[in-house]
């Protein structure tokens, strides 16, 4: 199958939506589909093979953070070249309704359309406000993919519709196989997250931290992610700092390595969240992962059968779950347990095979209309209605 998947937003910054088309289109071609990706991407980012730059992004203040979108006539026009050199059987296209390359690709794409809607956001009122100029390229879409019931919830109340739950996923093999890096080792909480991007929740975890240390003197936090280093410990005490050491981007392997390698996985995320990839990768590596209770993580951590929870934005409350988990090596053992075969759903095996049958469904579909049209015109030219055959 010849297969196009658009991605929103720039590849040369990393994010949880890039990651997740990076994985399904590298999935898709180790199945031996023909695959291309369309990005946004800046001219000297190296691209994988399977990848077409539309050019450079710029920076958007969306859905609670900053995204980098790609939109205009001259990404219009790359839409339009890479759509006619494809000739895809079908097209999938991430975040339709986000002013980027999603939305031209849903404008000019004919055939096929498949569109995963990521974003959770159930106060949008630009999302509604645009619906009148979303609704043409929206009835294009073939069939629709969410990646939570909290982004299928958003896409029902803003642009009607329904879709499929299908989550992201994650090659759980690569978490569960890496090995533990022993300077990691200890008494360890982790983070992986946009340093400067508050509803991270960072913050939080610092404010926190102080307590964590008082309970448990020998605790060390890990945090990979950029921003300013500075800045995230700047509200701790002088002395608390070098125990939060900062480990800046980090490749795939590392990123593995430090999940497998830490003692408690922390999430202190406060919103804006439709699924939590991280999560999923911290339980594939067996970590036992403590989390806020936003919705969608709460589902990804089965209501806390397969990892803890804490309220929202509350640092004593973090510090209270983290200090528990420290303390208590048993249930750190039982939640790993419970999370390496919860996650278990999550992996690409599943995954792609349910993203896979979405994508036979539209394109059987779309033959079996085609199939009628030349029926029907052969009956016109005949000199039959559309209603009658010979007898």
């Amino acid at each position: 199958m010849k297969i196009g998947i658009v991605c929103p937003y720039s590849w040369d910054v990393p994010g949880g939506v890039q990651f997740h088309i990076r994985d399904l289109a590298e999935h898709l071609i180790r199945l031996g589909h023909e695959v291309s990706v369309l990005a946004p991407a800046d001219d000297e980012t190296p691209l994988p093979p399977y990848v077409v730059s539309a050019g450079r992004a710029v920076p958007v203040p969306y859905n609670g953070s900053v995204a980098r979108l790609n939109f205009g006539f001259l990404s219009a026009a790359r839409v339009r070249r890479w759509l006619h050199d494809g000739t895809f059987d079908v097209i999938h296209i991430h975040e339709p309704a986000s002013p980027s390359l999603g939305l031209l690709s849903c404008w000019a794409a004919q055939g096929p359309i498949v569109a995963t809607f990521h974003t959770s956001n159930p106060r949008s009122r630009a999302m509604i406000a645009a619906y009148p100029i979303l609704q043409p390229a929206l009835e294009k879409i073939s069939a629709r993919i969410a990646v939570s019931e909290y982004a299928r919830r958003t896409l029902v109340e803003h642009l009607g519709g329904d879709a499929v739950v299908i989550p992201n996923g994650v090659d759980v093999d690569f978490f569960a196989k890496a090995d533990p890096n022993p300077n990691w080792s200890g008494q360890t909480l982790g983070f992986i997250g946009r340093i400067d991007e508050p509803r991270k929740g960072l913050p939080v975890l610092m404010a926190a931290f102080p307590k964590i240390v008082e309970a448990c003197p020998d605790v060390r936090l890990l945090v990979a992610g950029r921003g300013d280093e500075e800045e995230a410990v700047a509200s701790l005490p002088a002395e608390l700092r070098p125990r939060v050491e900062f480990l800046g981007m980090v490749s795939d392997e590392d990123k593995a390595r430090l999940l497998r390698s830490v003692d408690v996985y922390v999430a202190p995320n406060t919103g804006g969240e439709s699924f939590g990839i991280i999560l999923v990768e911290a339980l594939s590596a067996g970590a036992a992962v403590l989390a806020s209770d936003l919705d969608a993580f709460a589902q990804v951590l089965d209501q806390g059968g397969a990892g803890d929870l804490f309220a929202n934005e509350n640092a004593d409350a973090l510090a209270t779950a983290a200090i528990a988990l420290l303390r208590d090596p048993a249930r750190r053992a039982r939640l790993s347990a419970s999370g390496s075969a919860h996650v278990r759903r999550f992996d690409w095996s599943t995954v792609g095979a349910d993203i896979l049958a979405v994508y036979e469904t539209v394109t059987d579909g779309a033959a079996a209309v085609a199939e009628d049209d030349r029926g029907t015109g052969l009956r016109t030219r005949l000199g039959f209605s559309k209603d009658t055959s010979p007898s």
